[in-house]
């Protein structure tokens, strides 16, 4: 008999990639961590990697969400002080994600193009997530070749 988890902290994250007729491919990913553990979700991509990176985007951006949510008693502007009256500093895991479908008339130009101004951060989802000043993260870099 299998063992019910109801924080669900233990699972499985199954992806299953597959060609289309069409030539491009279907990711399917199925959660036992998900509060819909039946749920499989679909999302296409035009080569394997660009479809698993689809399926593990939107799937990191539920988890996000769930992070943010389960610190829901976090006032946005509330400043904790100290005794001698000055601010305490809190650590925050800050995740900035922007997409968008470019017409460009090369990679260069698409890149170029989503860098210019603010739009990335304007349409951006961004995540702040409340952290111990101990964990051990490494923020993702942009590697310039």
């Amino acid at each position: 008999m299998t063992e019910i988890n109801p924080d669900r902290t233990n699972g499985i994250i199954a992806i299953d990639v597959s060609p289309q007729s069409n030539g491009q491919y279907l990711c399917q990913i199925l959660s036992s961590l998900s509060d819909r553990p039946d749920d499989t979700m679909n999302f296409y991509g035009q080569t394997k990697e660009h479809a698993i990176a689809i399926g593990l985007e939107y799937l990191a951006k539920e988890y996000r969400q769930k992070a943010e949510d389960s610190q829901n008693n976090i006032d946005w502007d509330a400043l904790e002080l100290s005794d001698s009256g000055q601010p305490i500093e809190k650590h925050y895991h800050v995740i900035l994600h922007y997409e968008e479908i470019a017409e460009a008339e090369s990679k260069f130009e698409a890149v170029h193009n989503a860098m210019m101004g603010n739009t990335v951060i304007e349409n951006a989802i961004i995540s702040a997530i409340k952290i111990s000043p101990d964990i051990e993260i490494e923020p993702l870099e942009r590697a310039w070749e």
